[in-house]
């Protein structure tokens, strides 16, 4: 009866020493509407008729951002930690989480694009039936829509809201999935060349499981380090006690290498081309600029927060990726034909340069970061809606043959085209400079000068297949073979416009927004 009592008490005792985490819901709530949205969003699927769904979906969707939008702005100024110390909410975060809504909200207006596709939107009427099969031929003569692609974007988005924010490795980690699940499933969906999209959508899943792996493995390992996965703890024992340096050093690398798996940094930049090719277009704008911003977001704040004491450990392994990343995105753009395959070796490019200032670990390093991918996030979501409406009869045309003489068939879609090209050339007048030329004074700044000299060669190497897309678009005859430019709705009007806006503005008038980078500060510890 004694043991009996003491057990039956220990409960109580243990309950007496629990406190419940402080949680300010006001500071997190962008990621509650966008999640909340995204709960709601699965019970329209679930309990709305069939044809009253995509309405909804969309009004749900687009008001949801702009809510969250709206509390992002109010939060200027904001500098907390919440969450028992889990989230972090200041400059960087806020400027991650406005981008990140703005671009969701082109993001699915592309989505919602019906216009482009006689048969429908760019994604499968029922991505469970067989590709090519009588079911799947029966559902879009019925004109069925996969209005499952909502709760997949929110709930991708809101893993993409918790990544810049995570202040520690298990909430990173669960970002992380709840961000990659959803989008495994998208880039399977596509309408057209749904094999190669289903192929797509395994490679990425089967290099995003190692991804998961190596982070969650050197997470363990930095734990059984420091007791605790809190990156300020972190970086506290690595101050008091930075003598274990095999198991935190082993740990702080393959954290490193399941981040970089996210960034598309060399050589763990294999799903990349795969992926931006077979998945719907929609969704490799939409995972092109969103995906980068999360996951350096993630990058920087684990860098600077939790592992700045180990600062001389990993920056010169991170310089010679970032050199390496440079240069292979840019020679094997060279050879690609597919201009969805060549857009995508750019991005491991330009992950090389955004790199540039993430090693340069210092004030300008961070924003100089920050406003790179600012900068091409809205440069790709507008390049790939132009991509979205160059077609044939077999749909999207993304051979490079089929753009000649594009220029002289569609000279305003060209035009616009040829701004973002020559953004992501680093061409003045446009964001892209603006961005490069932050990132190469970052590094001058940190005696990294050696690395922008391999940068100024990968720049002139990607200008030539950027120039060569321009060249074939305006000095070559328009043949039997080069595609036409579909007139579409309003939804991807409004997207592109934003992007070459804001590719323009930031080119031309690039100082508002730096200053707002540079009022933001730093993390927050």
């Amino acid at each position: 009866m004694i043991g009996l009592a003491s057990v039956l008490s220990a409960p109580a005792a243990d309950a007496a020493t629990f406190s419940l985490p402080s949680i300010n819901y006001y500071a997190i709530a962008p990621i509650l509407i966008v999640f909340g949205a995204a709960v709601v969003s699965v019970l329209i699927e679930a309990f709305v008729p069939r044809r009253a769904r995509r309405p909804i979906q969309l009004v749900l969707v687009i008001g949801s951002l702009l809510a969250a939008l709206v509390v992002v702005v109010d939060l200027r100024g904001t500098r907390l930690v919440t969450g028992d110390g889990a989230i972090a909410v200041d400059g960087p975060t806020l400027i991650l989480w406005g981008t990140l809504l703005v671009v969701g909200l082109l993001g699915a207006l592309l989505f919602a694009e019906r216009t482009i596709d006689p048969l429908g939107d760019a994604f499968a009427p029922r991505a469970s039936t067989l590709p090519g099969s009588e079911d799947e031929q029966q559902f879009t003569r019925l004109g069925y829509l996969q209005t499952e692609i909502w709760p997949f974007f929110l709930f991708a988005l809101t893993g993409m809201l918790v990544f810049p924010a995570a202040n520690d490795l298990l909430l990173i980690f669960v970002a992380l999935e709840v961000m990659s699940l959803p989008l495994y499933l998208l880039a399977g969906m596509a309408r057209r060349r749904r094999l190669l999209s289903q192929e797509a959508a395994l490679k990425y899943f089967l290099l995003g499981a190692f991804s998961s792996a190596f982070f969650l493995y050197g997470a363990a390992m930095l734990y059984g380090y420091s007791g605790s996965v809190g990156l300020v703890d972190i970086a506290a024992k690595i101050g008091v006690d930075p003598g274990e340096g095999t198991l935190v050093a082993v740990g702080m690398a393959l954290v490193i290498v399941g981040l970089l798996f996210k960034v598309s940094a060399v050589p763990f930049h294999q799903w990349t081309p795969d992926v931006y090719q077979g998945a719907p277009t929609p969704v490799t704008g939409f995972m092109g600029a969103a995906v980068k911003l999360a996951a350096f977001g993630a990058l920087l704040r684990v860098l600077y927060v939790g592992l700045g004491g180990m600062r001389w450990d990993w920056e010169p392994v991170l310089w010679i990726i970032a050199a390496i990343t440079m240069l292979v995105g840019a020679v094997i753009a060279l050879t690609q034909t597919d201009v969805k395959r060549m857009l995508a070796y750019s991005s491991i490019a330009q992950a090389g340069f955004i790199l540039m200032g993430v090693v340069s670990a210092s004030a300008e390093g961070l924003q100089s970061s920050i406003f790179y991918l600012i900068a091409y996030a809205f440069t790709t979501i507008g390049a790939f809606a132009v991509v979205s409406m160059v077609r044939d009869a077999s749909g999207e045309a993304t051979h490079l043959s089929k753009w000649a003489g594009l220029g002289r068939r569609s000279p305003v879609v060209a035009a616009t085209f040829t701004l973002f090209m020559l953004a992501l050339a680093g061409i003045p007048l446009t964001s892209g400079f603006v961005a490069k030329f932050g990132v190469f004074a970052a590094a001058i700044g940190s005696d990294l000068s050696w690395l922008v000299i391999i940068a100024v060669i990968a720049s002139i190497i990607a200008a030539f297949f950027y120039i060569r897309v321009v060249v074939l678009m305006y000095f070559s005859e328009p043949t039997e073979e080069t595609a036409s430019v579909v007139v579409p709705s309003a939804f991807t009007t409004i997207a592109l416009a934003a992007g070459a806006t804001v590719t323009l503005v930031l080119g031309i008038f690039p100082q508002p927004v730096l200053d707002l980078i540079s009022q933001a500060g730093v993390f927050v510890r």
